[in-house]
């Protein structure tokens, strides 16, 4: 998935001991069954399973109940080699007309869920599939299914058809912490660039954060282009979101600043490259140390240690070098890597296309 907080009870344990992580806390939702998707994209878990999907064309956002659909299977999830292939036979269709949009572990019974797209245009369909310890992939019945959904106001206007819909990322990340879903998108204002913060249970929602970055390599102030992924992260015991933006910067923004109507600029921390598309990004924890890991479309996936966060000098001129900030290191053993989630304290599963253009399901060993 996007985004990883918290979505582990099975370390929780674990987690609750370093710095860039708050306590768990329990959700309750529905307020009606058989959510009516019209697409299905981003996900994000609370810690006690409260499934976040995000509609883009509706400019929605449901809370799922799953329910049995999130029981019965084998613990945990098994790679599975053309995950794309098995899932457009499963479908009923070509693999042609397949677009896995995310990917997120269940908390509690480790089991991974994609969001999917089959078909193209206006004929899309959305699906929700479970992949479970034994390699089986289920269809998530939608009519079983409890929930609640919450409507973004001031989102851009839907222009289908087109290569400028503004619409498509009117929800681009979430993740879900100390009661309230933050989001990441595009709105219809002036400075488009938003993020918010929604209470749950889901009640009514505002009209966000605008939000303003400083882009070194491109040597200006910038409003429009939207976060593309984020997490959540206590840095010198603040929660903030850690943002990858195109072209690259990371930028921090504490989530205390994220009011209604507010204009807010972050702390651009690293300059990590242009022509480039950051894809998903999660926390983990090795020998003593936190990192932040980020998939790429076209610089492969960085391995950032987050030490210096708190005292990373904000990058506020232009930068001529290539890179600039906090520094990373290429981990060349992952390529091709889509969506990528924390399986368990050791493991990420990732989505993972090969030169061939196969979309792979992989457990791979956090570097």
């Amino acid at each position: 998935m996007r985004s990883m907080f918290l979505k582990s009870a099975l370390i929780l344990t674990v987690v609750l001991s370093w710095s860039g992580v708050p306590k768990a806390e329990r959700t309750d939702a529905a307020n009606g069954t058989n959510p009516a998707f019209k697409t299905i994209g981003p996900l994000a878990f609370s810690p006690d399973g409260v499934l976040f999907a995000g509609d883009t064309q509706s400019a929605a956002i449901f809370a799922l109940d799953l329910g049995k659909a999130a029981t019965g299977g084998a613990p945990g999830a098994k790679a599975i080699a053309a995950f794309d292939q098995k899932v457009a036979a499963l479908l009923g269709t070509d693999v042609r007309e397949i677009a896995v949009t995310d990917l997120a572990v269940h908390p509690k019974t480790r089991n991974a869920f994609a969001s999917v797209m089959r078909g193209q245009g206006a004929n899309a369909q959305p699906a929700l599939l479970r992949i479970d310890g034994a390699g089986k992939i289920d269809v998530v019945a939608f009519g079983d299914v409890k929930y609640s959904k919450v409507d973004l106001p001031n989102a851009p206007a839907a222009v289908p058809g087109t290569n400028n819909n503004a619409r498509t990322s009117s929800i681009t990340d979430m993740a879900f912490v100390d009661g309230r879903l933050y989001v990441a998108g595009l709105s219809n204002e002036e400075f488009s660039s938003k993020l918010r913060s929604v209470s749950y249970p889901f009640n009514t929602v505002d009209n966000g954060t605008s939000v303003e970055i400083y882009h070194g390599n491109h040597g200006q102030f910038e409003t429009r282009s939207p976060v593309y992924t984020f997490v959540p992260y206590k840095v010198k015991g603040e929660t903030n979101l850690i943002a990858g933006y195109l072209c690259t910067p990371l930028v921090k923004f504490p989530v205390g600043s994220l009011k209604s109507g507010a204009k807010v600029r972050g702390t651009t921390i690293a300059e990590l490259g242009n022509r480039n598309r950051p894809l998903d990004m999660i926390v983990y924890q090795k020998g003593g140390k936190e990192f932040l890991l980020m998939s790429n479309n076209s610089r492969g996936v960085m391995k950032i240690p987050t030490a210096n966060f708190g005292d990373a000098s904000s990058i506020t001129k232009p930068v001529t070098t290539e890179r600039g900030g906090v520094g990373y290191e290429t981990v060349t053993s992952m390529r091709g890597v889509e969506q990528l989630d924390l399986l368990d304290a050791n493991n990420t599963i990732v989505l993972a296309r090969s030169d061939a253009g196969v979309l792979n399901l992989d457990v791979v060993a956090l570097p």
